[in-house]
């Protein structure tokens, strides 16, 4: 009897085992990743509910969602004074609010993309819900592109704006009827909008108080009145259901929808004068700067009980910096020095007067590690390469302002085959900056050049001297480069013609009056852009738009495409110049947006 229980536990042992080796254990496959968005089930109120009066709306979907940056991507137009409270709670979003709402008025809900799913977080694009607290739903809509003026590109974080209130105050005062974001390529739609005649705006609301109330804040103001009728509604355009495979890695160009109004967005001239800033980052060295050029206005910097021959002025070209080098050693040493600065300021009131303003100027030299402190060289840079173009010139700076150089230990060398043969240049010091000179010669395109300043060639006004330096480079020849010829018409007032490199940084420009050509000779190879600026005042710069005179920015206008340049090539462009804001859309730069 004992030995059958114990062969019949050995045989249900060795059963176990051998199943239990055989099963293999592994977790369930999850199957193909979701993509899909979330599905609206069910809300209350339903979506275009009409005489709404409560105070809570709850849309319910297939599956669990999370709200993705809620307090930037949510508005509702028209604006209510007290932003809603937005929560999820199982499947469900709440939105409530406690607040009167206006008599017959759509309401929008705007959620962008922040409504995801929990776990692949894939987002419902641009999904709104309406209500009215009248008997109908407003339906008519306007649309438009926000452009940036002078880069024509989109801006970031761009509300658009719309009163009914025709006064250039409610701006500035009141939340507007109806508001919305621009798309990342500056298109705008705002749907739900009742017939009338309308004010439009674009703001980049820094403040989030859905007003320009402030200069700095980037903005637009449409130049007219907006007129929305029935007759006049947008209808958007039918898409081709033709389908194009996307290619791999690439997303597709997405080119704005031209709308029926264009905003162009500026930021304002500083009006209001005052000092933004003062620094003393060495100890002999301290700069103011004004917030406007003083123009005729008086902006001066002494030193109560020291002589003017303690120190020096420097004004830069626009007269707002005064950058003010200390000489006397017994004034420099010390780590805090009582300055005096007289400039132009705008009070409260906007009344503009001088004021003069104490301004203590601190400087704590570090602590040196060691017993002695070795002696800094007086570090001179010229900005040469081993390569440099034709034209040129040698700018030598330094940190601190120069004494005059001593010419007979700077030397320039001409290379050829074994020979150095000494070349004539002239230096010439910056007129408004003392830590720059210039060297000027006569370099010759493919020939190779030795720059030479030998120990203590440049001092400072402190004593310090320049270390020995030895510069060797060639100058490329003109078929290095290439030579664009722009034939301008079309537009015979002044115009800017900027060459732009392709991320649009200004690589030469030229001034013209009505039509004719315009050369630009000595172009690396690569991409450029042309900018034309439509000089409307004749101060050969941009301006920007000012909305207290309603002036709009001064109109640009692009070459439609990027033009390659080549080496030793030449190449003539005709262009038909037109006065208004144009952009090809494959030529703007679109940022991701932040919000």
């Amino acid at each position: 009897m004992k030995t059958s229980i114990i062969r019949s536990l050995i045989f249900f042992s060795a059963a176990y085992i051998y199943a239990s080796g055989c099963a293999k254990i592994s977790s369930p496959s999850g199957g193909p990743k979701d993509k899909e968005p979330p599905v609206v089930i069910r809300s209350i109120p339903e979506n275009g509910t009409v005489n709404f009066k409560g105070r809570e709306i709850v849309i319910s979907f297939n599956e669990y969602v999370v709200l993705d940056r809620i307090t930037e991507k949510f508005m509702v137009s028209p604006p209510l004074k007290k932003r809603p409270e937005v929560f999820t709670r199982g499947k469900s979003i709440h939105v409530k609010f406690d607040e009167e709402l206006r008599d017959s008025a759509t309401y929008t809900f705007y959620f962008q993309d922040a409504i995801r799913d929990l776990n692949e977080g894939n987002p419902i694009n641009n999904y709104q819900f309406v209500f009215s607290t009248g008997p109908v739903i407003d339906s008519l809509s306007v649309t438009g592109n926000v452009y940036t003026g002078l880069t024509l590109d989109p801006p970031e974080n761009a509300m658009v704006l719309l009163y009914s209130n025709p006064a250039d105050s409610a701006v500035i005062k009141k939340i507007p009827d109806y508001i919305t974001r621009s798309e990342q390529n500056g298109e705008f739609r705002i749907s739900n909008v009742s017939p009338g005649r309308y004010r439009l705006y674009g703001l980049v609301d820094a403040d989030n108080s859905k007003n320009y109330n402030n200069r700095d804040e980037a903005f637009a103001f449409y130049p007219e009145a907006v007129d929305i009728t029935p007759q006049k509604n947008f209808l958007p355009v039918v898409k081709d259901t033709a389908k194009v495979k996307p290619v791999e890695g690439k997303i597709p160009f997405k080119p704005p929808l031209i709308g029926e109004y264009q905003l162009i967005m500026f930021q304002a001239e500083k009006k209001a004068r005052y000092l933004t800033s003062s620094s003393r980052k060495d100890a002999y060295h301290m700069v103011y700067t004004l917030s406007v050029p003083p123009d005729t206005l008086k902006f001066s910097f002494r030193i109560p009980d020291t002589s003017p021959d303690a120190y020096y002025i420097e004004k830069n070209r626009t007269k707002d910096t005064v950058t003010v080098w200390l000489t006397d050693s017994t004034l420099y040493h010390k780590p805090q020095i009582e300055t005096i600065v007289s400039f132009p300021f705008t009070d409260s009131l906007g009344v503009l007067r001088e004021r003069t303003d104490t301004v203590t100027m601190r400087y704590l030299a570090p602590k040196l590690r060691g017993k002695t402190a070795r002696h800094n060289a007086y570090k001179i840079s010229t900005g040469i390469m081993s390569q440099v173009r034709p034209d040129k010139k040698i700018t030598i700076t330094a940190p601190a302002p120069f004494l005059p150089p001593d010419t007979s230990k700077i030397r320039l060398f001409e290379l050829e085959k074994e020979q150095k043969i000494r070349r004539l240049f002239n230096l010439s010091k910056d007129t408004t900056n003392s830590c720059r000179y210039y060297a000027q010669a006569d370099l010759k395109p493919g020939r190779s050049y030795l720059f030479i300043s030998d120990s203590a060639a440049f001092k400072s006004i402190y004593g310090e001297a320049s270390d020995s330096t030895g510069i060797r480079f060639s100058v490329l020849t003109p078929e290095t480069y290439g030579k664009l010829i722009l034939d301008i018409s079309g537009y015979e007032g002044n115009t800017i013609i900027q060459l732009l490199n392709n991320t649009e940084k200004v690589v030469r420009e030229s001034h013209l009056t009505g039509k004719g050509k315009i050369e630009f000779p000595l172009l690396e190879q690569g991409g450029y852009r042309i900018r034309a600026i439509f000089d409307l005042n004749n101060d050969g710069k941009w301006t920007t738009g000012d909305f207290d005179s309603h002036r709009q920015p001064e109109p640009v206008s692009y070459y439609p495409e990027e033009l390659e340049i080549r080496a030793n090539w030449e190449a003539t462009q005709p262009w038909n110049l037109e006065l208004n804001n144009f952009k090809n859309p494959k030529l703007q730069i679109i940022k991701k947006s932040t919000r």
